[in-house]
């Protein structure tokens, strides 16, 4: 029987920002003493992975910044931008969170695992071609994604972003392209300030990329309506052939960072759905990426809550007790639209049947 692929390694936890930084160490500390605790081995698989190579990271990036970033290996400390800072094993880590989405998209290809999330630090969908950003080194998604395209001949890939901010450097790595659709879900006041609703691609790329601003104070009733009422039937009509999740958990109540409302209920919703689409369209090939989340209780909710629906239900887990199958089921028949998903929708039926 397939197994549900885990995605990590303890050098995730070396790449060390410093004291008082928001990507701090202890977020995957957190979850891997998490996983460490539950032993489901029997339906969780953690394939061996490796570094990205150079000719991987070259999908994405240019020559010179990677050259940039990888001047800083076996430095204490260095800065690349304003928020995103490097130590010894920085370099390693960044590459090697790109191998395990690039592995977790080969496995999935080659029918070998049932489905992935890649639990790495650090975070990517900030990252340019050229330039680092918002504690994002090489964008992993992106990468991933680019990896699909070359090696797999994939034609039609749906990247979902739902972490609070958007992702400005996976949106500009296929602003021009009709291969991948990506939707990003975000709060509208938040950095990087990107993501506008009239920002929806260019050239073969006209309508393929969907953003979904948002106020703050959204919860999982919100979140539930913008799948039911827009993502999901623009997957239907996309029939993508392998879903990519940008999965951030700063929307969680209970971080600080944001001022949305989502609890594991919301994400467990999304996953679900995603995962349902991945089923009907692409043989279950979906992998779910780690990027934000900073509160340490919210994070270990909501990333459970997802390899929970990853692993059809069957993980005892207590990070998230009061999630009940059916209180999840409830969310598929919200279709109240709120004022900025109408605003969406007015743009989104240039280009999808609504």
């Amino acid at each position: 029987m397939k197994k549900t692929a885990i995605f990590r390694d303890k050098l995730f936890v070396e790449h060390d920002p410093g004291f008082g930084h928001l990507d701090s160490p202890d977020r995957m500390k957190t979850l891997y003493s998490a996983l460490d605790s539950l032993s489901e081995n029997l339906i969780i698989a953690e394939p061996p992975f490796h570094k990205a190579t150079r000719e991987i990271l070259l999908l994405n990036h240019s020559s010179a910044y990677i050259d940039k970033v990888a001047e800083t290996n076996g430095k204490i400390y260095s800065v690349l931008d304003s928020e995103t800072y490097t130590s010894k094993k920085s370099y390693e880590a960044a590459c090697l969170a790109v191998g395990a989405l690039t592995t977790g998209v080969d496995l999935l290809f080659q029918d070998k695992i049932k489905n992935a999330f890649a639990l790495v630090r650090p975070p990517g969908h900030h990252a340019e071609k050229n330039t680092s950003k918002g504690f994002c080194i090489f964008n992993n998604v992106a990468l991933a994604a680019h990896h699909a395209l070359k090696s797999h001949g994939t034609e039609k890939l749906l990247i979902v972003d739902w972490d609070v901010h958007h992702g400005n450097g996976t949106q500009n790595s296929f602003y021009d392209t009709d291969k991948v659709l990506y939707i990003s879900i975000h709060q509208s006041s938040l950095y990087p300030g990107t993501g506008n609703l009239n920002e929806t691609g260019t050239g073969k790329g006209k309508g393929y990329t969907l953003n979904i601003p948002l106020p703050g104070g959204q919860g999982d009733l919100e979140y539930a309506n913008i799948f039911n009422t827009l993502i999901l039937p623009i997957a239907d009509q996309y029939k993508p052939e392998i879903i990519l999740v940008s999965a951030g958990f700063d929307a969680h109540v209970e971080d600080g960072i944001s001022e949305m409302r989502l609890t594991c209920k919301g994400f467990a919703y999304m996953a679900r759905e995603l995962i349902k689409k991945a089923d009907e369209f692409c043989g279950g090939k979906v992998l779910f990426a780690l990027e934000g989340g900073y509160d340490l209780n919210g994070l270990k909710e909501g990333v459970f809550a997802v390899i929970n629906e990853l692993v059809d239900n069957k993980l005892n887990t207590p990070f998230c007790a009061s999630l009940e199958k059916e209180s999840v089921q409830e969310l598929e028949n919200e279709q109240s639209l709120h004022p900025a998903i109408e605003r969406v929708k007015d743009v989104a039926k240039n280009y999808w049947k609504m």
